[in-house]
């Protein structure tokens, strides 16, 4: 753990709010990321990043700080989505329909699609090509969707993912693998 994250911790553990803020400055945009991908509604997302931070400050006496404090934030982040999807598939409210919005609001974090395309015939392929990745990606499963969205678009390393999801290297690599064949064979369906 870095010197500054042990400061932040210490701080957190001392209740002191103006750490608080600090760390949801820090981590605001990577916790909604993925929360984002993982539940493909912009509404859930916020709701669950919030939730997210007010459970790492009311839990974080029990982080021991056997990993990097950002990798147990997206362990606390991943179970949080994993709770709240398996909530909203027995709730029967999976609509997928706000994936737009982030091409809409010009969100970053985009797996390959270049962020400012010159022309507008190009902006408009793009954000269709997001359009479509987000959805494929919103269609695999949950342990397929949190490697891809770990590995791929957040670009964390395979110890941080075995960290986060507390899988061996072998399973992650594995898993990650049949995630992108998943993943190519619904992009290439929408080709």
């Amino acid at each position: 753990m870095s010197m500054r994250d042990g400061r932040l911790v210490r701080r957190l553990k001392d209740r002191d709010e103006k750490a608080f803020r600090e760390m949801v400055d820090e981590y605001r945009d990577r916790v909604f990321s993925l929360t984002y991908r993982m539940l493909g509604s912009r509404a859930e997302a916020e709701d669950l990043a919030q939730e997210v931070f007010i459970t790492i400050f009311k839990s974080i006496d029990s982080f021991r700080g056997d990993s990097k404090f950002s990798t147990w934030l997206y362990r606390v982040t991943a179970n949080h989505c994993k709770n709240r999807i398996k909530y909203l598939a027995r709730r029967h409210d999976r609509d997928r329909t706000e994936l737009t919005e982030r091409v809409e609001a010009g969100g970053g974090g985009s797996l390959a699609v270049p962020r400012a395309a010159p022309r507008p015939d190009a902006q408009l392929e793009g954000a269709q090509m997001e359009q479509i990745l987000q959805q494929a990606i919103a269609e695999l499963d949950e342990d397929q969707r949190i490697l891809v969205i770990l590995r791929d678009v957040e670009d964390l390393s395979y110890e941080e993912i075995c960290a986060i999801t507390e899988l061996p290297d072998g399973t992650v690599k594995s898993r990650l693998h049949r995630a992108r064949m998943a993943l190519r064979k619904k992009l290439l369906k929408h080709m």
